[in-house]
């Protein structure tokens, strides 16, 4: 991996990036979704190839680890999904470079939107559990500064639902499934109760 210099901005935004990614925390060991190590070319590479500039805070993650499963991974919805009445999961964030990345041709975001038939509206930057039948997407079709797409999640219906302003406002609402399963459970023993 080539080490940007002290005194260039990739190093400052590393260096600030440090603190999110580790409150972000990755599953250790797991190695699933993780591409090789991140450098300049390959986020150079990336955006242009997909027409885009990457948000910077997701950068920032992707420079301390690229891609893999997240210990957060739940995010509440006012919504209902396909697969819970308050919430949905992400499996991992997706890296750049290799056969996980949101570059790669066979499996990259280019790939899946045309696949999956999702709207081109910017990058699939995340893995669900589903396989496809949902999606969570960096959404370039509002965004009021190239480098800053809002997150947005589409069902199987391809209904866009605008979840976070920003990357960092989208990472601040991921909780750990266990508890977001604990709250619904406990909510839905408490429904039940006063059903009685």
């Amino acid at each position: 991996m080539s080490t940007p210099r002290r005194d260039s901005p990739h190093r400052r935004v590393f260096d600030m990036g440090r603190e999110m990614a580790m409150d972000f925390f990755f599953e250790q060991g797991m190695n699933y979704y993780t591409s090789p190590p991140l450098d300049v070319g390959m986020v150079e590479s990336a955006e242009r190839q997909l027409g885009v500039k990457l948000p910077r805070a997701y950068l920032e993650i992707l420079r301390v680890q690229n891609g893999g499963v997240p210990f957060r991974r739940c995010c509440y919805t006012d919504f209902p999904t396909s697969w819970s009445e308050d919430h949905f999961a992400i499996a991992a964030v997706r890296g750049i470079g290799g056969s996980w990345g949101i570059d790669a041709q066979v499996g990259g975001s280019r790939y899946l939107i045309k696949e999956w038939g999702l709207p081109d509206i910017g990058v699939v930057a995340f893995r669900t559990p589903s396989g496809g039948h949902d999606a969570v997407m960096l959404d370039y079709s509002s965004a009021v500064q190239p480098d800053s797409p809002r997150i947005v999640y589409l069902d199987d219906d391809r209904v866009v639902h605008p979840i976070a302003d920003s990357f960092e406002a989208f990472i601040d609402r991921l909780v750990r499934c266990e508890d977001c399963l604990d709250v619904a459970r406990l909510a839905w023993l408490a429904i039940r109760l006063s059903t009685r």
